[in-house]
């Protein structure tokens, strides 16, 4: 779809994985196997798949910093990296597996030998890191394969997006390109070049660098089944204290007065809500009425008609929902997706008529905040 000189991609709008709203972001809820094949077929297709990794910092920066949000959102592949997440998730009752650290997704790839490698091209780190690991990939990975590296220093967004740097990474044709900038930078940077950029998968992975170089030793098994490893990393790196800190007390706050009150609303009215829905278009005012129930498991008619109206619309998507009874976070996470990629081409979409019952699961959930409603 294209709106001016902006283009967006609508394939990954209808419903391919399981998704849920977990502390006001979209997650996939995806194993490190699952993850692995998404992004093979990427590569294989020439598809982009821009590919996050929340961890706690990731979550609280993205409440904090409106820009920084949207990069998850309009992320192809958003994955629950963090055993508190993975533990805060399965306490909600989503249907989570395992936690899908960036560090075990790339290691994952590397090990399984294939007989065309994924070319991977390491962008930024500290001062030598990025060389470091490009020989390091190179002499012990059996599926991949470093084909560039280039440190941009500590320099703007902009004097890092120069045309010569985007071409040189273009010109070494990688598969993945692992950015390591630190998380809200690193976003930045990508949110700025994402569309010059003709790499398959993008990724801010920014400890990964340091692990496949050497510079850091990665935290034992054992500690990162125990939701340890921010307690190994401070031990390596001593000034991440005073992140671990305020990131705990942030995450405390929002489970106090957000999560966990949703958790108790939300099973109050899945109880009472009834189970049919309805889905109607009506293209000469651009709105989308929805009625009566929306869950994970009855959102077809509804992904197949907003991926067939996004095809035609303008820039504005109003969606009525004065009908609705209850929605669950995987409605709300399409929401959010749907929201962020129309962002991206300066739409936008409006709630019309919010129930207060509705009004209240999307507050509590971290979502009604990102979204313009107007009452009727």
């Amino acid at each position: 779809m294209e709106i001016g000189d902006k283009t967006v991609n609508i394939e990954g709008l209808p419903r391919r994985k399981v998704q849920h709203v977990l502390l006001g972001l979209p997650f996939d809820l995806v194993t490190i196997v699952e993850s692995a094949t998404l992004i093979e077929q990427a590569i294989s297709s020439k598809k982009r798949c821009f590919l996050s990794t929340p961890n706690i910092n990731f979550t609280i920066a993205a409440h904090e910093d409106n820009a920084f949000y949207q990069s998850v959102a309009i992320s192809d592949l958003s994955v629950i990296d963090g055993m508190p997440l993975v533990w805060l998730a399965k306490l909600m009752g989503f249907p989570v597996k395992e936690r899908v650290a960036g560090s075990d997704l790339f290691q994952f790839l590397s090990e399984k030998h294939r007989d065309k490698p994924i070319k991977v091209f390491f962008f930024g780190g500290e001062s030598g890191v990025a060389e470091k690991a490009h020989e390091q990939l190179n002499t012990h990975s059996k599926g991949m394969v470093s084909v560039g590296f280039y440190d941009p220093g500590f320099v703007s967004i902009e004097d890092m997006s120069k045309d010569e740097i985007i071409q040189k990474i273009n010109d070494a044709e990688a598969d993945f390109l692992l950015v390591a900038l630190g998380a809200k930078k690193g976003q930045a940077w990508i949110m700025n070049n994402l569309t010059k950029l003709n790499v398959p998968v993008i990724s801010h992975l920014g400890a990964v660098i340091n692990f496949v170089a050497g510079s850091v030793v990665r935290a034992p098994e054992k500690w990162r089944k125990l939701g340890l490893e921010w307690l190994w990393r401070i031990k390596q790196e001593p000034n991440l204290w005073k992140r671990y800190l305020k990131d705990g007390w942030s995450l405390s706050w929002l489970l106090l007065t957000k999560q966990l009150p949703y958790y108790f609303v939300n099973k109050k009215y899945k109880r009472d809500a009834s189970q049919n829905n309805a889905v109607n278009w009506q293209p000469n005012t651009d709105t989308l009425f929805l009625a009566g129930c929306f869950h994970a498991n009855n959102l077809e008619k509804l992904d197949a008609l907003i991926s067939s109206t996004l095809l035609t619309m303008r820039p504005q998507l109003k969606i009525d929902m004065r009908g609705l009874n209850y929605i669950d976070g995987t409605f709300m996470a399409r929401l959010l997706i749907l929201q962020g990629h129309l962002s991206v081409l300066g739409c936008e979409v409006v709630i019309l008529n919010l129930e207060q019952k509705i009004k209240r699961l999307m507050s509590l959930a971290g979502v009604l905040k990102r979204f313009k409603v107007i009452s009727g």
